[in-house]
């Protein structure tokens, strides 16, 4: 337990079972973390990069009043930012228990790694231009740029269809349960690739209105029609969500393995419907918040 957790449980600023799930939750991700610095060293570093230029895009935020589409021009990378260091991160540390060759692994982590670095890094430069990074094809620039950003994300979807493949047929080191959940986890990412393509096939994420516009704060999600960057967001971030719900359910002593697959699979069943539904709404153009 650290400082910080001992003062707390000392002041009594919060209750003690949530200052030590806190605590508990800082250890398991200083853990994960530290695993994937040692085994995964490339996208560990990579992820670092990553975020350090997202702290940047947060005093680009302050000290640029540049805005593109209705929002500052840096919070789009920074959301990239986010995103991409969690992948990054939890890639990093799924690989670690796959049964492949430190060869493979590192073939695989350096895909990984410089594909998505080279993506993010033309996002920060478009909008270090003041220009869409995303379906723009304004000049040769811009072309050029767009196609390079698709291939990397094709290489990426690649990678993905490998661990569905893999997590199939091999043997993870881990349980039964959780091998079921990073395999459903791992298929509904491939899908919100899909959703991905749909938003570059007509060349724009809203649906019955114009890029832009009234969003939510920050994600900026439309609130005027449909926006496909839901789905696509929800479904990405699967690969995380569950099997965290899968490592949640394997603490309950009580379940037999079999219960907690079932749990798993009902869990990643609903997660798979609410992501359809959210898709289905906005190829309707209807939004998914009106305010």
């Amino acid at each position: 337990m650290n400082f910080s957790t001992q003062s707390l449980i000392k002041n009594n600023s919060l209750p003690n079972g949530v200052v030590r799930l806190w605590a508990d939750s800082q250890r398991k991700i200083s853990v994960l973390v530290k695993k994937v610095k040692e085994e995964s060293a490339v996208v560990y570093w990579t992820a670092i990069a990553v975020s350090v230029i997202g702290l940047v895009c947060v005093f680009g935020i302050f000290i640029d009043n540049r805005t593109l589409m209705g929002v500052n021009v840096w919070v789009k990378p920074l959301k990239f930012s986010i995103s991409i260091t969690i992948y990054l991160i939890s890639a990093g540390y799924l690989i670690t228990k796959y049964p492949y060759s430190k060869k493979k692994k590192a073939l695989i982590n350096h895909i990984t790694a410089w594909s998505l670095l080279f993506e993010f890094l033309i996002i920060v430069y478009q909008a270090s231009r003041g220009v869409q990074s995303h379906y723009n094809t304004a000049t040769a620039l811009d072309g050029i740029l767009f196609m390079l950003m698709g291939v990397f994300v094709g290489i990426n979807v690649f990678i993905m269809f490998l661990f569905i493949v893999d997590t199939a047929r091999l043997k993870l080191k881990t349980t039964k349960a959780i091998q079921w959940a990073i395999f459903l986890g791992w298929v509904i990412v491939v899908f919100g690739s899909w959703v991905g393509g749909q938003m570059i096939s007509q060349m724009a994420h809203n649906v019955a209105t114009a890029d832009g516009g009234a969003g939510l704060p920050l994600v900026n999600w439309s609130t005027e029609g449909g926006d496909l960057r839901i789905a696509h967001f929800f479904a990405l971030h699967s690969i995380q969500i569950i099997p965290l719900f899968a490592l949640w359910v394997s603490k309950k002593r009580k379940l037999s393995e079999r219960n907690q697959i079932l749990l798993i699979s009902i869990f990643g069943l609903l997660f798979a419907l609410g992501i359809g539904f959210v898709f289905y709404q906005a190829k309707q153009g209807i939004p998914l918040i009106v305010l």
